[in-house]
């Protein structure tokens, strides 16, 4: 997402962020796998793995999660429900020939990663013309 901001000139006014439901994770770098697949369409990650924290709800517009479990996982931070209108599936912005849910690509082989990918590409677009159609800028 951040890679369509930037190319969009958007950079000063959206903040993107990356957080896993569970902390096995925290402070290590991406897979391998998905590093060198990223490489492969011109993608570099920064940063490390860190859990979603309840005040993530409260800062950020749009929490978007990759399945239906990690929906729930979310929703269950956010008792009071203030939050859930904007914890969504990110599959809700790519196109139609996508699934609803972003495959884990983990157990599978190195396709899977690249489609991953071509999914949060199109996705990240789709959010992108969602915000600007609705004048969220």
């Amino acid at each position: 997402m951040n890679a369509v901001v930037e190319e969009a000139g958007l950079s000063d006014a959206i903040v993107c962020d990356s957080a896993g439901t569970m902390g096995w994770h925290t402070g290590k770098s991406p897979d391998a796998r998905m590093i060198t697949a990223a490489a492969a369409h011109g993608y570099t990650f920064r940063g490390a793995a860190r859990q979603i924290r309840a005040e993530d709800l409260d800062f950020f517009d749009y929490i978007l999660v990759m399945d239906r479990s990690n929906l729930e996982d979310v929703r269950a931070l956010d008792s009071e429900g203030k939050s859930h209108e904007k914890i969504r599936l990110f599959s809700t912005y790519c196109g139609d020939s996508f699934p609803e849910e972003v495959p884990d690509p983990y157990y599978g082989g190195e396709d899977g990663f690249h489609f991953v990918i071509e999914m949060i590409e199109n996705g990240c677009k789709g959010l992108l013309n969602a915000l600007l159609e609705t004048g969220r800028l």
